[in-house]
């Protein structure tokens, strides 16, 4: 075997070990989220206080559910965009399996579903876990 083939195998299996630590370090931490570790500015919005919520200001709303694997993605996420703008912007989440009037009013049809609102009105709606960086200049376009 040549000297460059030996290289540029040991190059790849090292390049897998570490694809391979990063994965699983990713998907222990994911698979451990848990909601009672959020933000304390993160909101949580219900049936009963939701249109009070969002009637003033912007509002950026996590609609999840706990048994969602995605969600669990996007928790985190939405949890640090709440420490990084919560003190200008409502950053809440809405559990939809709990409140299921407020998710079918906003014909909330897959999750996670992220719905900004300013002053009350739907402005935009995104679906599926994006990164923290694209929300963030997103939700800043409305303040």
């Amino acid at each position: 075997m040549s000297t460059a083939l030996i290289i540029t195998g040991s190059i790849i299996l090292v390049i897998l070990g570490l694809f391979l630590v990063m994965f699983n370090s990713f998907k222990k931490k994911m698979g451990n989220y848990n909601p009672e570790d959020d933000s304390e500015k993160l909101q949580q919005f219900n049936d009963k206080n939701f249109h009070l919520k969002i009637k003033v200001g912007v509002s950026i709303v996590d609609f999840w559910a706990p048994w969602c694997q995605p969600c669990k993605i996007l928790g985190p996420i939405v949890s640090e965009l709440a420490d990084d703008i919560g003190d200008n912007v409502k950053v809440a989440k809405l559990n939809v399996d709990d409140n299921q009037k407020t998710a079918g009013k906003y014909n909330v049809r897959s999750i996670p579903t992220i719905i900004i609102f300013k002053s009350g009105k739907e402005v935009q709606r995104i679906v599926g876990v994006k990164p923290k960086h694209f929300l963030k200049k997103t939700v800043e376009k409305y303040l």
